[in-house]
């Protein structure tokens, strides 16, 4: 799978550009702020519909324009692919100019996996990093794994407002079984998705971490979650439903699960050092990449932005000699070149791409 061309049009800061890529590694490089990051943030959006940089699509528009266009070219093993996401009021998807009625259709025709610079909080921060690595991850894969999603944040939602009545306006607890089975219901299906793709991540990552680590380091991964069945959630939901209406919120279910690290059997994010979040989180990566690759038969599009800034020369050398037959695209801020690699060299500047001559 690879990307054949990208063109952006009052997207940031560019007023209108068209890259085309190589299908091994490409590199963009310059100054910061000079829209580098911006070119993933395009991929990005075409892959999962959403950047990852912002909530609001309005931000991603050139200032004083009322719209943005991005179109992505793609090449998969079977098959060749256009997508197309127009922004401006609304955001419209397109995959071979046809029009989507739903973004969760557009999840799993380009497959990618991304590092940026915050990725060392997916282990040091708090547990919604986890979650959202979680579920950027399972989602290209298991579509349906998104709707579900969605269907218990609303369901949420929806409960907390209830409860918030309950305590306000003396509402009847009984109608709140209502949300509770629904809630229920949707909270183990994501479960199951999140145990099964936990279990792949385990499979892969010892392998992966000691040989980065040169066999010193052990790594472990936990899934903590309290919600194993729809009658252990149920249950949970009843005997917290005092407090629930205390507090005005759903204190317990899938949106609190987590997962936790372990270096030769210490917690990583309580003994770990700052290498050894940066070893881990490199593992995990490559352990999504190679799960992906077992489920859809082709590496995904691997997006590293300002990646050689949050690693050392030899954790470098270690994560690109597990690279082969992957379309990675770099964005650096010096001119790189990678041994026993084909690359593309482009430099970013003032929001304009120049391809150098290599």
């Amino acid at each position: 799978m690879w990307i054949k061309t990208i063109k952006i049009k009052n997207f940031r800061n560019y007023e209108e550009q068209e890259i085309i890529l190589d299908e091994n590694v490409n590199v963009f490089f310059g100054e910061n702020a000079q829209g580098k990051t911006n070119i993933i943030e395009a991929i990005f959006l075409c892959s999962m519909g959403r950047s990852f940089r912002t909530n609001k699509d309005k931000e991603m528009i050139q200032l004083n324009k009322e719209n943005s266009i991005i179109e992505v070219e793609y090449q998969k093993s079977d098959r060749e692919g256009k997508i197309k996401i127009e922004l401006s009021n609304k955001k419209n998807v397109y995959i071979n100019s046809i029009k989507l009625k739903k973004l969760s259709e557009l999840l799993g025709n380009i497959n990618i996996v991304i590092f940026t610079p915050d990725d060392i909080n997916i282990l040091k921060g708090g547990p919604q990093n986890r979650r959202r690595f979680l579920d950027i991850m399972i989602s290209q894969l298991k579509p349906n794994y998104m709707y579900n999603l969605n269907l218990y944040l609303k369901t949420l939602e929806q409960r907390n407002n209830y409860l918030r009545q309950i305590r306000e306006e003396g509402k009847s607890e009984s109608l709140l079984e209502i949300w509770d089975e629904k809630l229920a219901e949707y909270a183990i299906n994501i479960y199951n998705y999140r145990k099964e793709f936990l279990e792949k991540i385990k499979n892969k990552i010892k392998k992966i971490h000691s040989e980065i680590t040169d066999n010193k380091e052990e790594i472990e991964i936990e899934y903590v979650t309290e919600c194993t069945s729809k009658e252990i959630y149920l249950d949970l939901l009843k005997k917290r439903r005092k407090l629930d209406i205390i507090k005005g919120f759903t204190t317990k279910g899938i949106h609190r699960d987590d997962f936790v690290i372990y270096i030769n059997k210490k917690r990583l994010d309580v003994y770990g050092s700052q290498g050894q979040h940066r070893t881990s989180i490199l593992s995990l990566k490559l352990s999504e990449l190679n799960i992906i690759y077992d489920e859809i038969g082709e590496y995904p599009i691997l997006l590293l932005d300002d990646f050689m800034s949050e690693l050392d020369e030899k954790r470098r050398k270690h994560f690109l000699e597990k690279i082969e037959n992957v379309q990675v695209i770099i964005t650096c801020t010096e001119k790189i070149t990678l041994e026993n690699k084909k690359i593309l060299i482009y430099n970013v500047k003032e929001g304009s791409v120049k391809k150098e001559n290599t």
